[in-house]
């Protein structure tokens, strides 16, 4: 969202791979996620010249979700696609724990990276600046129920947020509720996994 919020005309493509895929799994996600009409080449060399072709008609980025499950052989496909002058092509790789690690092994990717970005967990102050503007349940929320919903539960990761935020609007729609509190709170909390 950010990305088409900076270029609006910016191709995105995310990508999630399985653990470990190899340069031909690779090569066939690309193929989806760029929507290329027909069926996928069958020698690699015809499917590298399609895919390269794609990636030079217009600028693409590809966000690589859970990136700590590549191996060398995947990272090296994308550096393959990256290095070849006529592609327009930008990846982000966006990974869990251990994801800075395994690139940091492949160094003729890494040494490709422009930004390392670390996220950290939300402070209480930027909770109580953040969560109300990322999903209208928290709008109007006190902030004290807020706090009390961090502290308790979401501890400033995003991710928990979002989980809260779900099992909290289920709340409100069994209770016929139209706002937060504590007592709706402690039962998304039983919800969370």
């Amino acid at each position: 969202m950010c990305l088409r919020g900076l270029e609006p005309g910016e191709d995105v493509r995310k990508i999630t791979f399985r653990a470990r895929p190899t340069a031909r799994a690779v090569r066939y996600e690309l193929f989806t996620a760029l929507d290329l009409a027909g069926e996928p080449p069958r020698h690699p060399s015809e499917f590298d010249r399609l895919l390269k072709t794609a990636l030079a008609e217009r600028p693409r980025t590809f966000l690589v979700d859970e990136a700590q499950w590549l191996n060398g052989e995947a990272f090296e496909y994308f550096r393959y696609l990256w290095d070849e002058p006529s592609t327009q092509l930008a990846i982000i790789f966006v990974g869990g724990e251990g994801c800075h690690t395994v690139l940091r092994r492949e160094p003729m990717l890494s040494s490709r990276i422009f930004i390392w970005q670390h996220f950290t967990r939300l402070t209480p102050s930027e909770v109580l600046d953040v969560i109300p503007l990322f999903h209208p349940v928290w709008a109007d929320a006190d902030p004290d129920d807020i706090t009390f919903a961090d502290s308790h539960a979401a501890h400033g990761n995003f991710r928990a947020w979002a989980q809260l935020t779900a099992h909290t609007r289920t709340a409100l729609t069994r209770t016929g509720r139209t706002r937060v509190d504590q007592e709706l709170l402690r039962w998304a909390f039983s919800r969370l996994a």
